[in-house]
């Protein structure tokens, strides 16, 4: 310990970092810098600057860190379409990255010993950081109070707080809130009534969706336009990807679009019931798709998608600093040059439907030959039959047997 005389917090302001920031200043007697990540959670910013500047960080870093978020984090993961588990569009996983980036930035810049970060020893964020920051620092020091102290459950930590004079924000029935994580590409839920998998979550819990039987009755039709995969404008007016992100989100959580209720397997073996809101990323991942289904070669589409399991578990795992996902990530935006056009979408109470998709120049779609009218001689439906008998060979062989 007391070679520890700085340290980096990643830092929220929350329950769990704000009493870390004590902890460390008295186990550890070191300075603390923290560091907040603005990655679109806005009105918590602020907030942190004010307990931290309370609490006596030594030095405080707000970095408004959304553009690098969605241009090179989130706009690249969605040209893999990466989804874990069929369901779960990594909101938390693939901030992690970016957060431990730039803890190691800070350290460096501070010449701090060690960084240090709130997750929990049970979950995968510990493991992100911590794979992050080696990736990039291999000599760097980590601190993980959860895996130290004897705060082990949301009680104590309140006591903690309460004997300390720390602020924590609390529901109207005293109780602690929901553990939460929010950027721009979504707000988590975890904690609480959600432990029990059988437990509806609570209405008022969500805050960025409504309730889908209360979005508005009439749809709304958008139209989003890439280049290379990613999208640059909505409704032909050009975007940043953050105020492309932002955008969605306001749109989609106006008609209930988002809502995921899951039970993921952590990487660090147990099962956990989470509840999500994604509303851009939900829109995003469905309308790239649809961009893609008109511009993409049929084995380049499919090869994509058998990665893709890959790729998302690599993200979700902590792994975005790998060689593998660097590798995979260079073959991914290679298969984006054509994936160019406009694509149409309605949303609707909780869902988002493709209406149309075009595109000028890129489109693989020949309605020549995709027609059910007369062809004019542009596809000789006769070949066929030899195409099918050869790829019965072997079907006709084996029955023989």
């Amino acid at each position: 310990m007391s070679s520890i005389k700085k340290v980096v917090l990643a830092y929220s302001g929350g329950l769990d970092t704000s009493i870390i920031l004590k902890w460390l200043q008295q186990e550890y007697d070191c300075e603390v810098v923290t560091f907040t990540a603005d990655i679109g959670q806005g009105e918590e910013v602020e907030p942190a600057r004010a307990k931290a500047q309370a609490m006596g960080a030594s030095e405080i870093y707000i970095d408004d860190l959304r553009e690098e978020f969605a241009h090179d984090f989130v706009f690249p993961m969605m040209r893999a379409n990466a989804i874990y588990e069929g369901e779960y569009r990594l909101g938390t996983s693939i901030a992690r990255p970016l957060i431990a980036k730039r803890l190691i930035e800070i350290a460096n810049e501070t010449g701090a010993d060690a960084i240090s970060h709130g997750a929990t020893g049970k979950g995968n964020d510990q493991v992100r950081f911590e794979l992050g920051a080696y990736a990039l620092r291999p000599d760097i020091k980590i601190i993980a109070p959860w895996r130290e102290w004897d705060l082990s459950s949301r009680e104590k930590l309140m006591a903690y707080a309460a004997e300390h004079k720390i602020e924590v924000e609390k529901k109207k029935d005293g109780k602690s809130q929901y553990s939460m994580d929010a950027n721009l590409l979504h707000i988590s839920y975890e904690g609480g009534i959600l432990e029990d998998p059988w437990a509806a979550a609570e209405q008022d819990m969500w805050r960025w969706t409504v309730a889908p039987e209360d979005a508005p009755d009439e749809a709304e039709v958008l139209e989003l336009e890439y280049q290379h995969g990613d999208i640059v404008a909505i409704n032909g007016w050009e975007m940043t990807p953050a105020k492309v992100m932002t955008k969605l989100n306001e749109i989609g959580g106006k008609h209930g679009i988002g809502r995921d209720d899951i039970v993921e397997n952590r990487y660090v073996g147990m099962k956990s019931r989470g509840c999500y809101e994604t509303p851009a990323g939900t829109i995003m991942l469905r309308a790239h798709r649809a961009m893609e289904s008109l511009t993409l070669d049929r084995e380049v589409a499919h090869l994509k998608d058998e990665l893709m399991p890959r790729y998302a578990k690599l993200i979700y795992n902590g792994y975005w600093w790998s060689p593998e996902r660097e590798m995979m990530q260079t073959m991914i935006d290679a298969s984006q040059q054509h994936v160019n056009g406009t694509v149409r979408v309605k949303l609707y109470k909780g869902n988002v439907s493709i209406e149309g998709r075009k595109s000028m120049d890129d489109s693989l779609f020949d309605e020549r030959i995709a027609t059910f009218e007369d062809d004019e001689g542009a596809y000789n439906q006769a070949d066929a039959e030899g195409f099918i008998k050869l790829n019965a060979l072997r079907l006709r062989i084996g029955a023989r047997r």
